[in-house]
Order: structure tokens, then sequence, then C-alpha cells
């Protein structure tokens, strides 16, 4: 049996970073955007290869316009970004003019088992340390106290 050709063609860019993370089957995790409301699965997900295209004004003259990579994380200022220099670049949202969408690589969010379980097992060692922080700070374990 022929292997099936993938419906989605990653750019040059994208091919050696796709290799680094296990070649994952891409359009098994594709934008479902029509249909069912309950069934669609669209949006920006970790480890999606975008493209970024910067302000002009906030760049020293002769730096790139475009940023390629892979989305590391998303928070509320910024975007963490591995390029396809190798160097991991923060991007303060405030200065992308555009977000290119190039491919996902894993499932949605509330689709995504693993890393639903890399997010519980990070709240419970998040949540020891704080214990043993408590546990061992100056006045020990009194501070559910009043008065």
């Amino acid at each position: 049996m022929a292997k099936k050709t993938p419906k989605i063609q990653l750019p040059e860019w994208a091919q050696p970073m796709w290799k680094d993370m296990g070649s994952p089957n891409l359009d098994e995790v594709a934008d479902v955007i029509n249909g069912d409301l309950l069934k669609r699965r669209h949006g920006l997900r970790r480890d999606d290869f975008i493209e970024i295209l910067l302000d002009a004004r906030s760049l020293v003259e002769g730096e790139p316009h475009w940023l390629r990579g892979r989305l590391l994380s998303s928070g509320k200022s910024s975007l963490e970004m591995l390029c396809e220099d190798g160097r991991t670049h923060f991007v303060a949202r405030d200065i992308i003019a555009r977000i290119v969408l190039t491919a996902h690589t894993r499932p949605a969010y509330i689709d995504d088992k693993d890393l639903l379980a890399f997010e519980r097992a990070d709240m419970k060692r998040r949540s020891s340390l704080h214990e043993k922080v408590e546990k061992e700070s100056k006045g020990s374990d009194d501070s559910h106290l009043w008065g």
C-alpha cells in the first residue's frame, strides 16, 4: 500500500523543525472551521509553525520584518518562539502586525491529552514545591492561624 501524501505542505524553513519534532502527522491536527460547533477546532496552539510580520517602525534598519518558527508559548504581552535560526525569540505583541499560521503540529487544547497530562503533573509539582517552601520558611507552618 502506498504511503498517503500529506495535504499540508510545509515550507522549506519548517521542514527541519518538523523532523526534529518526530514528523507528526499534520493532516490529523488541521483546523476544523466548518460544521458542528462542538467539533470545530481552530486558533493558535503550542508548537504551531508560524510566521510573524513585525511592525517596521519597531525595527532597526536592515533587520528582517518576518520571523519564522515554532510557537513555544503565548503570554498576555509576548510570544515565545523557536525561530528557523535555532534561537529563541521573545516578541512583544505590540510590534506584531500579522501572524500567519503555517501548520498545526498538535491537536487543539481540549483534545491534546499529552498537554493536559503535562499541565496536571506540573500543577502537582508546583503545589508540592510551594508546600515544601512553606514548611521550610521562617515561622514554620502557622500562616493559616489567625490573631
